[in-house]
């Protein structure tokens, strides 16, 4: 098999009928709708970085595209293998290909493609070309259904970080205001959400980049959230718009993101008979968990970045399924929007909202297996102090870690020898000049990082000192 996918030789396409396998730049996409345009190929890739090249095999209903890095083409395969990408009512299979890169002629096939290359790299997603702002304003049109905070988050998360939001209604029109990480994310979502439909036919968005360059919020709830302050008061606020909050629906619909320009829309939403969903909404649903090895201590430590953990229940029947309780609805929202998708021992987690508000103890007398755990009163807690530093070190995950309470009998080659005894590949390590109390260090990938905090937070050093990991925003 040529490493080399060439357009005027279809035959040697048979041999990539497979199963996802080894990373590549390339991503074969199969089963795409007869009059797919090249633009709705190249926007499955855009939110996941930028798409270098284009070859479409419309009479075998494929695709080959071309990522700029490796690491582009991994985020968008391990994206679309928890949440199916849905062109016109189509699902669409996306997977590596057996090429390393593609090589394409001057056909006129090829022409167009390039030219949809071009049309959508030069005018949307240039990166030597900096977005007007990460702020977008949403409004929101034809709105038959509610639409809430969370379900906005759910959504426009896909295409990157959202630190902050505020929806509100002004001249009888539902709107947000949302802020970006940084602004190439909110030029992503804003080319492949605008004027998609939320459900069939209905609830329309319209995106603009908003002047402002940065959100103030002052509380977190129904109306307004900073998931860079999960210490912020609720405040008393009642929400503005007249129908009860409805998110749990979202839990059902997202899927269908986020090839732009491929719908949005719900399947006959008005059949999905959405239960009403309070602003206390806590327990996460998790599943594509690895029956294996997964454990409720394992999801306490890594949802426990993000929040304090109160409750994990993994399903009896179902155990690749586990619910994740945390303490209010911010920190639930906050894991959910740094870990869905992220992979644990091998497989991408799908989190969503789960439509219980608290997980059941197992009664008195009857055993689970160990199966269910409760850790409110968990001395691992990182947020039980009002005001604690943690707030301000939420990082989604990477591959770099920050390690603190560092005895000072402990050396680089023990930290090293410690992080590589579990089989992980240490690449790098480095102690904070002022302080050795402190260190980063940098694993093999983000899924060994993940891993390697699950076994060593806590970890006893000695000298009653217990290791303390999380997620760093630096690399070395």
């Amino acid at each position: 098999m040529s490493t080399t996918a060439n357009g005027n030789d279809s035959k040697k396409f048979k041999g990539d009928i497979r199963g996802p396998g080894v990373p590549s730049r390339v991503i074969h996409i199969r089963k795409l709708p007869n009059d797919i345009t090249e633009t709705e190929v190249i926007s499955l890739g855009l939110p996941f970085g930028d798409v270098t090249n284009l070859l479409m095999l419309k009479a075998k209903n494929q695709a080959f595209l071309e990522m700029s890095s490796e690491e582009a083409a991994q985020n968008m395969v391990g994206y679309y293998s928890t949440v199916m990408p849905v062109i016109r009512h189509h699902p669409v299979y996306v997977q590596f290909s057996n090429h390393k890169e593609l090589k394409t002629d001057n056909s006129p096939n090829q022409e167009r493609a390039q030219a949809a290359l071009r049309a959508l790299s030069t005018s949307h997603v240039d990166p030597a070309v900096a977005a007007p702002s990460a702020v977008l304003r949403v409004v929101v049109e034809n709105l038959v259904y509610p639409v809430t905070l969370d379900a906005l988050c759910q959504i426009f998360s896909k295409f990157g970080t959202v630190l902050r939001i505020i929806v509100f209604t002004k001249n009888s029109q539902f709107q947000a205001l949302l802020q970006y990480a940084d602004g190439a994310s909110a030029q992503a979502a804003k080319l492949s959400l605008d004027g998609q439909n939320i459900y069939n036919g209905c609830c329309t968005l319209r995106i603009s980049f908003s002047k402002l360059t940065s959100l103030n919020v002052k509380y977190n709830n129904e109306k307004s959230r900073d998931f860079t302050r999960p210490d912020l008061p609720t405040g008393d606020s009642q929400p503005t718009m007249e129908h009860p909050a409805m998110a749990t629906a979202f839990s059902l619909t997202v899927p269908a993101l986020p090839g732009a320009l491929a719908s949005l829309s719900l399947p006959g939403a008005t059949r999905l008979g959405f239960p009403s969903m309070s602003a206390g909404h806590c327990v996460l649903l998790v599943s594509n968990l690895n029956p294996e090895r997964v454990t409720p201590h394992c999801l306490f430590i890594l949802f426990g970045v993000y929040g304090d953990v109160m409750r994990v229940k993994i399903l009896f029947n179902k155990k690749e399924n586990a619910l994740v309780q945390m303490s209010d609805s911010t920190q639930a929202q906050l894991a959910m929007s740094h870990l869905n998708g992220q992979r644990l021992h091998g497989k991408p987690l799908r989190i969503t909202l789960s439509k219980h508000t608290n997980v059941q103890l197992p009664r008195e007398g009857h055993e689970d297996q160990g199966l269910t755990k409760d850790y409110s009163n968990s001395p691992l807690h990182r947020f039980k102090k009002p005001g604690s530093k943690n707030y301000s070190n939420i990082f989604p995950p990477s591959a770099t870690l920050h390690l603190s309470n560092i005895p000072p009998s402990v050396v680089e080659d023990d930290l090293k020898m410690l992080f590589s005894s579990s089989g992980a590949m240490v690449k790098a390590f480095k102690f904070f000049q002022k302080d050795h109390k402190m260190a980063l260090i940098q694993m093999g990938s983000v899924e060994e990082a993940i891993e390697s905090l699950i076994e060593f937070h806590n970890h006893d050093l000695g000298e009653n000192h217990h290791l303390r990991v999380s997620f760093s925003k630096s690399s070395i």
